[in-house]
């Protein structure tokens, strides 16, 4: 069998969502609107905490960094995805899609490191309130966001590298909707032991281990909230936990399902809509669930609101 290995100026064709323009027109809109808004929230979550003193502090330094996370995220995939709903062909050279598959996991990853940062925050602050602002210090804050970074950059080098040096043999049509680990891999024509491999070792850095901190971290929160002895003491330490929570809970989920199974036969589609809610819903929902859920970002909204208020007066 001849091996044609893809050259620097090599075109994958996506299939994207679907060929039907009205479809596409109609996912230009949905998807544009989803990008803004994430943008916005994002941009508004980074402003907030940068003006407001009272937000210096280690939660909101651990949120900045997942907003920025976010936004960098959505960034990596969402403005190709509409471009291509405009074009009848949906194509992407060779090095845009090493670049593409670069910055998505590695900045993925560095999410999944970030939440398990604030877990262990959120730990501290219910667990041991005492010793929270000593324990908490701006070098272990600024130490845990640098190894999150970190991980996050080195596991993608490895990942993007056994990926892209994979022979396909002249197939070059993609059946997703951007250059995904997956995808790429099922277009191999050798043996692909060795990155189902390294997809298996980096889910357990990335997901399986972060996930069993936050797990672990989560139970400790738990059972200190149980001995709370007031109602309202134990409602107002959920309620420190519980947007993170949430947030935990969609970001872990499927992807644990998807990339902790490399030799699973999960459907194309299934990908498709696992990346979407990655790349397009969970950025767009975390910074909503942060301030809806949170009375510090609200009152830092309305008090930046009335002094911009007042500076025009």
């Amino acid at each position: 069998m001849r091996r044609d290995n893809l050259t620097w100026e090599s075109e994958f064709v996506l299939l994207g969502l679907s060929s039907d323009r009205q479809t596409q027109a109609g996912l230009f809109v949905l998807f544009a609107a989803a990008y803004l808004l994430t943008l916005l929230g994002n941009g508004l979550v980074i402003l907030l905490i940068g003006l407001d003193t009272r937000l210096h502090l280690p939660m909101y330094f651990f949120l900045c960094n997942l907003s920025v996370v976010d936004i960098c995220y959505t960034s990596s995939g969402v403005p190709q995805m509409l471009v291509h709903f405009l074009l009848e062909k949906k194509t992407i050279s060779f090095t845009r899609c090493g670049t593409q598959l670069f910055f998505s996991l590695a900045l993925g990853g560095t999410e999944f490191l970030l939440l398990a940062a604030m877990a262990y925050d959120r730990y501290v602050a219910v667990c041991d309130p005492l010793r929270y602002v000593a324990v908490m210090s701006p070098r272990c804050c600024t130490g845990l966001a640098a190894v999150s970074w970190l991980v996050g950059l080195v596991n993608s080098t490895v990942e993007t590298v056994v990926t892209m040096r994979l022979p396909t043999c002249g197939h070059h049509v993609l059946n997703h909707v951007a250059c995904e680990t997956l995808a790429l891999v099922r277009l191999a024509c050798v043996d692909i032991t060795l990155n189902q491999v390294v997809i298996l070792a980096s889910s357990v850095v990335v997901l399986l281990v972060p996930c069993c901190l936050v797990s672990l971290s989560y139970t400790y929160i738990v059972a200190a909230i149980l001995r709370i002895r007031s109602t309202g003491g134990r409602r107002k330490a959920f309620g420190t936990c519980a947007s993170h929570l949430t947030v935990v809970s969609m970001s872990y989920g499927m992807a644990l399902v998807t990339y902790m199974q490399p030799h699973s036969t999960a459907s194309a589609e299934q990908d498709k809509v696992v990346m979407l809610f990655y790349v397009v819903m969970t950025p767009m929902l975390n910074p909503l669930i942060y301030s809806l859920r949170n009375n510090e970002m609200k009152a830092a909204l309305s008090r930046v609101l009335m002094r911009s208020s007042e500076s025009k007066l």
